[in-house]
């Protein structure tokens, strides 16, 4: 699957690019940027930025159905705590996502089982604010979803998510039978700073001879910790000056700004960098790491997203190391869409490529969703 050419101003490698914020995007994301913490202006600590994120409104839209949801801990990394996880498995029967299912009286096909890393920049955000993301997955995919509620910096700073994630990884692949995956694929996936996570993950199971996974699905992830200058304006041409705001407009194209990228950076990385760590280490910045023999990829980018250089470069750097790579890159977008189906076309289609890349993993499963995003 790779994503099919829109239309639009091309930038300087050729990619699609994109004016303007869709505007059936820019009343939600005025909205986002309402709610979302002043990180690093007005709110410094980490704790206060949590307190308001969640006195945010809640979702006025259902959650999809599934089969079952479970919260439990699983076995943390050696001499860490238990790691919470919350559990989805699909109906026994499927809905209308599902166009797949076998004959009544044939034995039950595989299903992929998904680890599922939450973003918020490894300091903010939580299960239930991921929750209806990780439910669209198990649904659309009939997967079996372990989202991983992995510790948060800066009371935990790298590499402790690293370690929960990677042990979340290991527990899932052993546990797949109980699951109701057992021959099926195991797939990491995850959003923003989750993304980082889940091609950590990927690169931590190569390199220690750990589970052999199948795909990796990458949301606009963050993979280049090196300290330099972040685009703001989005794909608009001439735009991506720090703070640039949209012309005419007086409102900002991306929610998350550069300065949201570098209190991020400071809550994860600080303790680290200031005793001497690498940013290049490829823990933190895969973007830097050797590439060759990760699993298969599907990478989700949005135009307007101070991540969407690195993003689309991990891209082009994995399909230079040999890995298959499908891509789906919306223009139009901000970073954070994809969690917003009921309101954007473009945010379902992401999760149908997203979905689709899921299900292909097992026996060449697919569902009935389009190709690909709105592509450069």
């Amino acid at each position: 699957m790779r994503s099919d050419p829109g239309s639009g101003p091309e930038g300087p490698s050729g990619e699609v690019r994109a004016p303007e914020v869709a505007p059936e995007a820019r009343p939600l994301l005025d909205a986002l940027a309402a709610f979302f913490p002043d990180l690093g202006g007005a709110v410094t600590d980490a704790a206060e930025a949590r307190r308001v994120l969640a006195a945010a409104p809640a979702s006025p839209f259902p959650s999809p159905q599934v089969g079952s949801v479970v919260d439990r801990v699983i076995p943390g990394p050696v001499g860490a705590p238990e790691v919470p996880v919350r559990v989805y498995l699909p109906e026994a029967t499927g809905g209308p996502e599902a166009v797949d299912e076998p004959e009544v009286g044939a034995p039950p096909r595989p299903r992929p089982t998904v680890v599922f890393f939450h973003g918020g920049g490894w300091s903010l955000c939580d299960l239930d604010i991921y929750d209806a993301t990780a439910r669209g997955l198990c649904r659309g995919a009939r997967a079996a979803v372990v989202s991983v509620d992995y510790r948060l910096a800066p009371e935990h700073p790298f590499p402790a998510a690293v370690e929960d994630a990677y042990a979340a990884v290991v527990w899932a692949a052993d546990h797949r039978g109980e699951l109701g995956g057992a021959e099926g694929s195991l797939v990491v996936a995850g959003d923003s700073a989750g993304g980082n996570l889940a091609t950590v993950s990927a690169l931590t199971a190569r390199d220690h001879d750990g589970p052999d996974i199948a795909l990796q699905v990458l949301i606009y992830p963050s993979v280049d910790a090196r300290e330099r200058a972040r685009p703001a304006g989005g794909d608009r041409p001439g735009a991506g000056g720090e703070g640039s705001e949209a012309p005419g407009t007086g409102a900002r194209d991306s929610f998350l700004t550069p300065a949201h990228c570098r209190w991020f950076r400071e809550q994860y990385l600080g303790a680290y960098l200031r005793a001497g760590g690498d940013p290049a280490d490829p823990r933190v910045s895969p973007l830097l790491a050797d590439l060759t023999g990760l699993p298969p990829a599907h990478v989700v980018t949005a135009g307007f997203d101070p991540l969407r250089d690195e993003g689309r470069a991990y891209a082009a750097r994995l399909r230079d190391a040999g890995v298959a790579v499908t891509e789906g890159h919306f223009p139009a977008m901000f970073h954070g869409f994809l969690g917003f189906p009921p309101l954007l076309a473009d945010a379902r289609t992401a999760q149908e490529t997203v979905i689709d890349a899921i299900a292909s993993t097992v026996n060449g499963r697919k569902n009935g969703g389009p190709e690909g995003g709105r592509a450069g």
